[in-house]
């Protein structure tokens, strides 16, 4: 199984169109087979579902995303498991044990716009963790 996940700076990301990056991880057997980081190439509606299937990812771990997105993946057939956050090495391996569960979707509708440079509101208020690193002001 290949698996994508939304990654920021070492976690998952909570919007998985917006993140800097994405963490390709392939898994046989209960075992990780490879593990490689891969930046965003860009957001725009229906690209996203269509590169990573092009990459032969089966499922996504995302923090959130919205219907639009969730329709898209199922259109390519990649499994969703989104409400994940966390770094992503206790994610991979929870994902290797069959232990990740879904969630409930971090994102709330217009919640990815502005995410970037321009972005002024934090996500995730109550995750010290991404504001001791500076991801975003208090």
């Amino acid at each position: 199984m290949r698996i994508a996940i939304s990654t920021d700076g070492g976690n998952v990301s909570a919007h998985f169109g917006r993140c800097p990056s994405f963490t390709i991880v392939d898994i046989e057997d209960g075992k990780v087979t490879g593990k490689e980081e891969i930046s965003n190439p860009g957001h725009h509606p229906g690209f996203l579902p269509q590169f990573l299937h092009d990459k032969g990812v089966n499922c996504i771990v995302a923090g959130g995303m919205g219907q639009r997105a969730v329709q898209l993946f199922s259109e390519q057939g990649i499994e969703r498991i989104v409400g994940v956050s966390g770094q992503i090495d206790v994610v991979v391996e929870k994902i290797a044990n069959g232990i990740l569960e879904n969630g409930e979707s971090l994102c709330k509708p217009g919640a990815g716009k502005g995410y970037g440079l321009d972005k002024t509101e934090c996500d995730h208020p109550n995750d010290e963790q991404h504001h001791k690193e500076g991801d975003c002001e208090k």
